[in-house]
């Protein structure tokens, strides 16, 4: 049985010579080629690769040292040492028709080698240009060589076209264009669920702490507790950073005389509720819909623990503290929006809370969020009719 680009099931799998890594069979036809380097560019990059699957119907490899959604149709590996011998391996077995390679990090021996064999190639979201870190060489002009090895960079501002242009790039290949589509980030959620109790917890303001974890569950019960004296019916709903603290929470805040119910337990937030826990992150879709208001747990200790803006594509404003975890870049973006509140302790939270008990002011975080997680779709649009022209050797 073969799949939609002709890879057969019963050899999906091969083993290289030597020391090479199990790669899957090489799908027939054209095969586009995307590398990310890093965390930030790895989801820009995989929804470059679904675009181009769907849009002009080429396979896809990413290589990434990333964990990142395929989506079920991307092939997605660890690029290869930046060795002779196995860059040759890998571009023997992909053949790829043409590349894009994110961020400005430069592979001497793959860009050298992929030019070689007349692979176009592409760079774009690029932010300054860097060699691989221990493939740097003493010989003067490495990095305007290879830069020379591109047909296009495209910057995401023209400070980066500036730094580019300085390390060597020529002026008519490098253009600002601006960052790519972070892709579709809309966590899913029962639409008749979320009606339902958005209908029960209409009269109520709302807000989310999302990923909690134990190191924050008390800054999280004294910020409600300060925001009910300005907004008396407030509700708290709790997603603990780990499941299994879901019933020891809610029995601490029972305990401290809050009103509790438990998702776990087919409780639903009354009018009388004050805090509703929930017990996992497969309904966060749903908590970020209902809430308007979101702290990003882990961000006053163990750093932000989940994706800022999968909350800010359905909305919720965002209040976060000054450990960004693995969402540096992320957070950075959106404070530089100006689409996120941050605070430096537990304190600064209750204060973020009362402030946003405003209407208005919510309202412009949210637009603002969901702003910075929307941007970049006609950049990827640009994007994907490139990757067909490279193809066709048609620029």
């Amino acid at each position: 049985m073969a799949n939609a680009f002709g890879l057969s099931l019963g050899t999906a799998l091969r083993r290289d010579p030597a020391e090479g890594p199990v790669r899957p069979q090489r799908p027939l036809g054209r095969l586009i080629w995307l590398h990310a380097p890093t965390r930030d560019s790895a989801r820009p990059m995989a929804e470059l690769g679904r675009r181009i699957i769907l849009d002009e119907g080429f396979p896809v490899l990413l290589t990434t040292h990333v964990p990142v959604s395929s989506g079920g149709i991307l092939i997605v590996q660890p690029p290869p040492p930046d060795t002779p011998a196995a860059v040759a391996a890998f571009l023997d077995h992909w053949r790829p028709d043409a590349a894009f390679m994110a961020e400005g990090e430069l592979r001497p021996s793959l860009i050298n080698s992929a030019f070689d064999r007349n692979v176009p190639l592409a760079l774009v979201d690029g932010a300054a240009p860097r060699i691989l870190p221990g493939r740097e060489s003493w010989w003067p002009g490495q990095m305007r060589n290879l830069l020379a090895k591109f047909r296009h960079i495209f910057t995401l501002d023209e400070a980066a076209a500036r730094a580019f242009r300085k390390a060597g790039s020529s002026s008519h290949v490098t253009q600002v264009a601006g960052r790519l589509e972070e892709g579709s980030l809309a966590l899913p959620c029962t639409e008749a669920e979320r009606a339902a109790l958005a209908r029960l917890l209409a009269p109520r303001q709302v807000w989310l702490a999302a990923g909690l974890p134990i190191e924050e569950e008390a800054a999280a019960i004294a910020a409600h507790h300060a925001a009910l004296k300005l907004a008396h019916r407030m509700l708290l709903i709790v997603v603990p950073q780990e499941p299994d603290r879901a019933a020891a929470f809610a029995a601490r805040c029972e305990a401290e005389g809050w009103k509790v119910a438990r998702r776990a337990a087919d409780e639903e937030p009354d009018a009388d509720t004050e805090v509703f826990v929930a017990d996992g992150m497969a309904e966060l879709g749903l908590w970020y819909r209902l809430a308007p208001v979101t702290w990003l747990g882990g961000s006053l200790s163990v750093g932000c623990v989940l994706d800022p803006l999968e909350a800010a594509s359905l909305g919720s404003a965002l209040i976060h503290g000054p450990h960004f975890g693995p969402h540096g870049a992320t957070l950075a973006r959106l404070s530089a929006a100006r689409a996120s509140l941050p605070v430096a302790s537990a304190r600064g939270l209750a204060e973020a809370l009362a402030d946003l008990l405003a209407p208005d002011r919510v309202a412009r975080l949210a637009h603002a969020g969901w702003a910075v997680a929307s941007e970049g779709t006609e950049v990827t649009d640009r994007m994907v009719a490139l990757a067909g022209r490279l193809v066709e050797r048609e620029a």
